[in-house]
């Protein structure tokens, strides 16, 4: 398979149909999924046949044990981490081909010790006051996107 242009990694999600749809972006642009455990949720042949992903064999994903482990193999030091705290919003920022977008669990956000590595690299997606924050499946979608706009390319990996 070809590098990605773009990885994704949800650090210990908890909501498995939050990580399907996610799932289903990174199929929709060619990206790859990085799930950091612990995960909330099995991801083993019959519950994923259960939950209907039936795109999930053409998914390009890895798990990995924690967050250090994570970045040893992750192919990219040009991580951005999705936060209500970010510095900037996510349309100031200069996504490059190989960048990862990092996101956090859907109860707590990515932790303080993974936000402090991240100076100058956090983003935020802004919203009303009237919500705490957008669903993570949405988020992931909203900046993968934008992403995948400043790249340049006009169509999905299948060329449609």
């Amino acid at each position: 398979m070809d590098s990605p242009q773009l990885h994704i990694v949800l650090y210990q999600p908890e909501i498995p149909f939050n990580t399907g749809s996610v799932g289903r972006t990174c199929v929709a642009l060619g990206a790859k999924l990085w799930l950091v455990r612990p995960l909330g949720f099995r991801v083993d042949h019959h519950h994923l046949r259960r939950a209907g992903l039936d795109y999930w064999q053409h998914l390009d994903w890895q798990v990995v044990d924690d967050w250090p482990t994570l970045l040893a193999e992750l192919p990219t030091e040009r991580l951005w981490c999705f936060t209500k705290r970010g510095d900037r919003g996510y349309l100031d920022a200069d996504f490059q081909p190989g960048d990862a977008l990092v996101f956090g669990r859907e109860s707590s956000g990515l932790p303080s010790e993974i936000l402090d590595q991240a100076a100058g690299r956090r983003l935020r997606i802004p919203t009303s006051e009237l919500v705490r924050s957008l669903n993570l499946s949405n988020s992931v979608a909203v900046a993968a996107y934008e992403a995948h706009r400043q790249f340049g390319l006009q169509s999905g990996p299948t060329g449609n």
